[in-house]
C-alpha cells in the first residue's frame, strides 16, 4: 500500500487554481491566499461561502488548516487588523490558529464547476451558456468558455412558481427566502443566472431573450425599470431574487470531493468539510400590509 503523503499549503493552492484559475478574476476583485504559510502542511480544508467571526472560530476549533471562502475578506482594502475590528478578529483568530485564508470569487463565477454551473445543473439545464464577456481559456489542459453569468433552457417549460419552488428545495434556508416578479402561471423555459448580485447584467439579460432571470440582491430602481420595460414589451425577462449567500453556497460540497480526489490522486491524504454556519446577513422577516396582487377590493 502506498503510503499517503501530506501535503504543503503552496502544493493545495496550486491544485485548486489549477481549476479556478487566479487570472480569471474580474479586475476590481481580491481572489487569492490572504494569510498562511506556504510550506506549512494541510490536512483538514474547510469550506464557507464568508470569512466571518465564528466561521474562522469554527475552523480552529475544527483544527483546519486552511479555510477556503468564496468571498475575500480583504475584497476592501483595510489599514489596520487589531481584533477590535470584524475583519482584524477573523485574521488573528486563523493566524493564531495556524489556519491559513484562501478566498475565491470571481475566478470561482466564472468557471466550470464554480457557483454558475452548478446552479445551472440543480435545475436541470446541462448544456449552459456563459451570460456576458465569454472567453475561451485552457484548464487543466482543454479548452472552456468561461466567463460571469449563464444562460440556457429547462429540458420542459414550467410555470414560474414551480420553478421558484424548485429553488426553494435546493437553496439553504434564509430569512428572505425568494422574491418573485411575474405572473405565478407564466410559463418560462430559457433561464439567465448570475449568482450574487448581478443587476449589472439586466441589460444582456433582456438582450439575450430570457424568460426569467435569477440573482441575488436587486435593488428597486434597476428592478422596477427593467420590468416596466419588459412589461411594455411582452412580460418577460421575470425576475427572481435569492439571497446572496444561499445561490453561492452550492458549488462548496463538489468542490470539496474534487479538490479531495486529486490531492489523492498525487498520493496526498486530505479531509474536508463545508460550514453549516449560515452566514446569510437577515435572522427574520416580518410581513408588512397585504403582499402585492393579494389586496381585497372593495
Amino acid at each position: 500500500m502506498t503510503e499517503q503523503k501530506i501535503p504543503s499549503l503552496e502544493h493545495v493552492v496550486r491544485t485548486f487554481h489549477e481549476m479556478f484559475p487566479p487570472h480569471l478574476s474580474e479586475s476590481w476583485d481580491a481572489s487569492g491566499l490572504i494569510s498562511g504559510r506556504m510550506k506549512q502542511p494541510v490536512r483538514s480544508i474547510g469550506f464557507a461561502v464568508d470569512a466571518t467571526v465564528a466561521v474562522a472560530r469554527e475552523a480552529v476549533q475544527r483544527g483546519t488548516d486552511v479555510l477556503i471562502t468564496h468571498h475575500p475578506l480583504l475584497l476592501r482594502p483595510v489599514h489596520f487588523i487589531a481584533d477590535d475590528t470584524y475583519k482584524g478578529e477573523v485574521l488573528q483568530t486563523l493566524i493564531e490558529g495556524q489556519c491559513a485564508l484562501l478566498g475565491a470569487h470571481t475566478n470561482v463565477d466564472s468557471s466550470p464547476l464554480g457557483t454558475n454551473d452548478v446552479f445551472m445543473k440543480l435545475l436541470g439545464i446541462e448544456q449552459a451558456q456563459v451570460l456576458s464577456d465569454s472567453q475561451y481559456v485552457e484548464i487543466d489542459g482543454q479548452e472552456h468558455c468561461v466567463g460571469i453569468g449563464r444562460i440556457g433552457e429547462l429540458p420542459e417549460p414550467m410555470t414560474l412558481e414551480d420553478l421558484s419552488h424548485r429553488i426553494a428545495d435546493f437553496l439553504p434556508a434564509t430569512a428572505g427566502g425568494l422574491r418573485v416578479a411575474g405572473p405565478r402561471t407564466a410559463y418560462v423555459q430559457k433561464i439567465a443566472l448570475c449568482t450574487g448580485a448581478g443587476d449589472s447584467l439586466l441589460g444582456e439579460v433582456r438582450k439575450q431573450g430570457a424568460d426569467v432571470y435569477i440573482t441575488a440582491d436587486l435593488r428597486h430602481h434597476p428592478a422596477s425599470e427593467f420590468r416596466e420595460g419588459a412589461s411594455l414589451a411582452g412580460g418577460s425577462p421575470y425576475l427572481i431574487d435569492c439571497s446572496h449567500y444561499a445561490s453561492e453556497s452550492l458549488w462548496l460540497e463538489g468542490v470539496g470531493r474534487v479538490l479531495q480526489q486529486r490531492l489523492s490522486k498525487q498520493g496526498y491524504d486530505i479531509s474536508f468539510y463545508v460550514s453549516e454556519l449560515n452566514t446569510d446577513p437577515w435572522d427574520f422577516v416580518v410581513s408588512t400590509g397585504n403582499v402585492a396582487g393579494s389586496a381585497s377590493t372593495f
